[in-house]
Formats: C-alpha cells, sequence, structure tokens
C-alpha cells in the first residue's frame, strides 16, 4: 500500500489504549487538485474538517466521515475493526492469471504484532514466485487524529532485511522493535468507512516521496477493503510537473483474502 517518505516534525495526534500521543505532520498543498487539494494555507487547513474520502477509480463512496464523534470509544473501536479487516494474506493470483501482461502475481501478507504499539500491523509485499523476498516491508498502524478522523501511520524499517519472511516466522517477528520503526512523513492515509469496509487515500500535499527508476515522485494511493478483498493503487508523480512516472495504468490491483489473521489481534486492542 505504501511505499518510502521522509520523518519530519509533527503535531499532536491521540493514539488509541495509549497514555502517550502519537504525532502527525499535517501538510499544506501546493500541487495540482489531483493531489487531494488545493492551495489552502496552515491555518485554515488546521481549521477546517477535511471532506468525505470518494475514490477517483469509481468503486465505492464513503459512508461516513466521523463529523459526528465525540466518543473517543467509538473511533477506537473504528480502528480495530480496520486493524483486524487488514490482518491476513491477500493475493491477485486471479487477476495476474486474467492479465499477465498488466498485473504481477503479487502476495500481500500483513500480520499483527502485538508486542509494539497498539494496531501495529507488519506488512510484506512480494511477487509470489519469491514469497520471502519481499520488495515491500512497513509497519502500518491504524490510528486516529485529534478530529477523530481514523487513519493509517506508515512506518519504515531500518535494516529491513532482518525481517524478511518475519511474517511467518513468530519468534524472528518478536524481535522488532519500536525503536527500528521510521514514521514517513507525508504518507499517512486518511480513511472513511463504507456500508462493507473502509476505503483511504493518502494524505493531501503530495509529500509521501519515493525514489524509483532513479528519479523523485510523490506518491498517490488509494485502497478498498472489504472483510474478503482489498483493491489498491499506487501512482509516482514528478513533484515538479507533476506528470505521471509509474504506477498502474490498467486499474486497481484486486486481492482476494487467503488468510485470516485476525484472530491474532489482542483483545485490547479492539
Amino acid at each position: 500500500m505504501l511505499t518510502s517518505g521522509n520523518p519530519k516534525s509533527y503535531e499532536r495526534l491521540l493514539g488509541a489504549n495509549e497514555a502517550d500521543p502519537v504525532y502527525f505532520n499535517w501538510h499544506s498543498c501546493s500541487c495540482p487538485l489531483r493531489c487531494s487539494g488545493s492551495d489552502v494555507s496552515r491555518e485554515v487547513q488546521s481549521r477546517a474538517r477535511r471532506p468525505c474520502i470518494v475514490s477517483p477509480w469509481g468503486l465505492t463512496e464513503s459512508t461516513e466521515c466521523y463529523r459526528g464523534f465525540t466518543d473517543l470509544s467509538q473511533v477506537t473501536k473504528l480502528a480495530g475493526a480496520l486493524t483486524r479487516m487488514l490482518s491476513g494474506s491477500f493475493s491477485n493470483q486471479a487477476q495476474a492469471f486474467e492479465n499477465p501482461p498488466l498485473y504481477g502475481n503479487i502476495l500481500v501478507r500483513i500480520r499483527p504484532v502485538p508486542h509494539l504499539r497498539a494496531h501495529s500491523l507488519l506488512l510484506e509485499q512480494a511477487y509470489a514466485i519469491a514469497p520471502n523476498e519481499p520488495y515491500r516491508v512497513r509497519v502500518l498502524r491504524p490510528a486516529y487524529l485529534e478530529d477523530r478522523t481514523l487513519s493509517i501511520l506508515n512506518f519504515s524499517i531500518e535494516s529491513p532485511e532482518r525481517f524478511y519472511g518475519a511474517v511467518e516466522e513468530p519468534v524472528r517477528l518478536a524481535e522488532l522493535a519500536e525503536a527500528d520503526l521510521r514514521l514517513l512523513s507525508g504518507c499517512t492515509y486518511w480513511v472513511d468507512q463504507t456500508s462493507e469496509g473502509f476505503i483511504g487515500k493518502v494524505e493531501p500535499g503530495c509529500n509521501c516521496k519515493v525514489f524509483r527508476k532513479g528519479r523523485d515522485s510523490y506518491l498517490l494511493s488509494e485502497f478498498e477493503l472489504t472483510p474478503q478483498t482489498m483493491q489498491t493503487i499506487d501512482r509516482g508523480y514528478d513533484p515538479v510537473t507533476h506528470e505521471y512516472l509509474w504506477g498502474s495504468i490498467a486499474g486497481p490491483f484486486r486481492f482476494e483474502k487467503l488468510c485470516d489473521w485476525s484472530q491474532e489481534v489482542p483483545t485490547s486492542w479492539n
């Protein structure tokens, strides 16, 4: 779901089941409207609630934007529900076999890491022919902002090769520590609930930085999640001209859940 970025400074964010605050970096948007926002000042952005998320590739619209939430426990329950729904092994094999020139056969495994802070999930994304050689390793952490906006924080891992395949090896997974994590600035997902699950998109501002194919770029990423499926689309753009550089041109990747690991989510996270 996510690629890269750099940690900066952060504003206060409430952390589920935690006494200490987490921090989130708000960015004013200084790029085209396709980056999920217009040129607005930090002051205006801090006053305004974000709009509901609507997927531009036409999958679904949000049915709940959390504007009425005043009870923190309601949001905590949603973070737990999102964590459980993300927990599992996903494959797009059917799509890849139907359209081999357009889609690689990818395995996405997302497993709870109970000894880390609440709602922490280890993500490994790899080609199905080499499942223990992932090209993307991250820690995802559903959380919520001060205005009760549901989100997913995205962390890189220092020396990630140490944890290749750890999603299937509990002993190695237990070695992952908070000190190994680096929050990716500009790469947090804003999430809304739908009638069947959740949809989300990377925060506005064009600040989720990715160096790919020898060039700097920024990431625009979206997902739709249901109990048995996940659809994602990642695209990279030039930070100066905003021209398309890389990513899917044929539409979202469509994954089916092969294994459900939601039973591994600690009850204290719910």
